[in-house]
């Protein structure tokens, strides 16, 4: 009776494979090396993905690739936002000035600009519902 080797490397796929009773399983790892937070809007866009697009889902779970996916998306979207509150800021006149004279007025605009850009950056970036 021979003896079986523990691992093997099949070199058309790629795998290492281990020796488990009386089959051979491929040792599947995924890599740990991304270290960034996916955030608020990379757990909101996960959520959707989830639950409307799952085969893309899947796609990025098996590649080992939905965490920077998600990572990237989440730094996207904090950028955008705020570039956005930036502009709404200038197009309406919230400044510094306003907030030194009428403090109730500046957090009253800026809770509305900001309310606004998020939910340009939900229907924009999260949802996706622009690619429709």
């Amino acid at each position: 009776m021979t003896e079986m080797k523990k691992h093997i490397y099949d070199e058309s796929n790629g795998l290492w494979y281990e020796h488990i009773g009386d089959y051979y399983i491929p040792v599947l790892t995924l890599s740990s090396e991304e270290q960034r937070p996916i955030g608020k809007w990379g757990r909101m866009h996960r959520d959707y993905l989830k639950e409307h697009c799952p085969i893309l889902f899947n796609d990025l779970v098996l590649s080992g690739q939905l965490w920077t996916y998600l990572a990237d998306l989440n730094e996207q979207a904090q950028e955008r936002l705020s570039l956005i509150i930036e502009q709404m800021k200038a197009s309406e006149g919230v400044t510094e000035e306003l907030k030194a004279d009428n403090q109730m007025a500046w957090v009253g605009a800026m809770n509305s600009i900001r309310n606004r850009a998020e939910e340009i950056i939900l229907q924009g970036l999260i949802y996706g519902e622009d690619e429709a």
